[in-house]
């Protein structure tokens, strides 16, 4: 007679294990952010641009460090953010960021009343003096231009006196001012007439919305932000200019005057540098 455990008292421990090795096999939150980070092709310094979350800070949660977030509800929107910008569902990380971290953060109590009631602005009454300088001086204008119309009114019973008759008097003339002139219509693209001696680079966003950057030849940014739909920005330098599309599908790109009929697919990251005899071709 056999005095081990039986086969049904050691299935619980083998089932701890599976779900152990699952655990293991799931890949921390920062992990799996920085390897879709590099599968879209940016850096560190793209995602910190395009999201505006400080570089330290991306660093930290790609370790799995949130101290640095100041609490968990910061921690969740830069979770949230950092996602999306790497093309990422950020649902299953804020789960999983809930399972480690104790659940949903507690909601932040709401200021008691006697706060808004202590910056609520104070009222204040009607400004007496104000209104009694208004009357006086409505006062003395109006006795004033009753005396004018008083000395013209005598000069002009005299005229009629004297037989002129309303058909006889001089019909004022009015001036009438000039139409002005019609503003040129805009033409169809800002940069139609580009200077050779530079480069002039015009991005739209055509089909959707975009992040976008711009440097100029000495590296210092030109922009740096999105365009929506149907937004465009055009950029000059005396000698070259580097962009980086986050969206590439989205773009139509011009390039001293010339459309770039490069076939950019969606959701492409592109990395583009033109000088003042681009396009060669086209």
């Amino acid at each position: 007679m056999s005095i081990g455990n039986s086969p049904e008292d050691e299935r619980p421990f083998e089932d701890e294990r599976v779900e152990e090795d699952r655990e293991e096999a799931r890949p921390s939150i920062g992990r799996a952010l920085q390897q879709a980070r590099i599968a879209a092709g940016l850096t560190v310094d793209d995602v910190s641009s395009a999201t505006r979350v400080r570089m330290n800070i991306v660093h930290a949660i790609e370790a799995d460090d949130f101290t640095a977030c100041g609490g968990d509800v910061y921690a969740r929107g830069h979770i949230r953010t950092l996602a999306k910008a790497v093309h990422l569902d950020p649902a299953p990380l804020l789960a999983q960021y809930g399972d480690e971290h104790g659940g949903r953060p507690a909601p932040t109590p709401a200021a008691p009343l006697f706060e808004a009631e202590r910056i609520r602005p104070e009222r204040r009454g009607p400004n007496w003096t104000a209104a009694m300088v208004a009357a006086i001086v409505a006062v003395i204008g109006f006795v004033g231009f009753t005396m004018f119309q008083g000395g013209d009114d005598g000069s002009g019973e005299a005229n009629v006196a004297e037989g002129s008759t309303p058909g006889d008097s001089a019909t004022p003339t009015t001036k009438t001012k000039k139409p002005a002139a019609p503003k040129p219509e805009p033409s169809d693209s800002a940069i139609a007439a580009a200077p050779q001696d530079k480069v002039t680079v015009q991005v739209a966003a055509a089909d959707g919305r975009s992040w976008i950057a711009a440097r100029d030849h000495n590296g210092r940014m030109l922009f740096d932000g999105v365009l929506k739909q149907g937004d465009s920005k055009t950029f000059q330098d005396s000698s070259k200019i580097h962009l980086v599309l986050g969206d590439a599908g989205a773009i139509d790109l011009f390039v001293n005057g010339k459309k770039i009929e490069d076939d950019f697919q969606p959701g492409s990251v592109e990395r583009l540098t033109y000088t003042k005899g681009d396009p060669e071709a086209g």
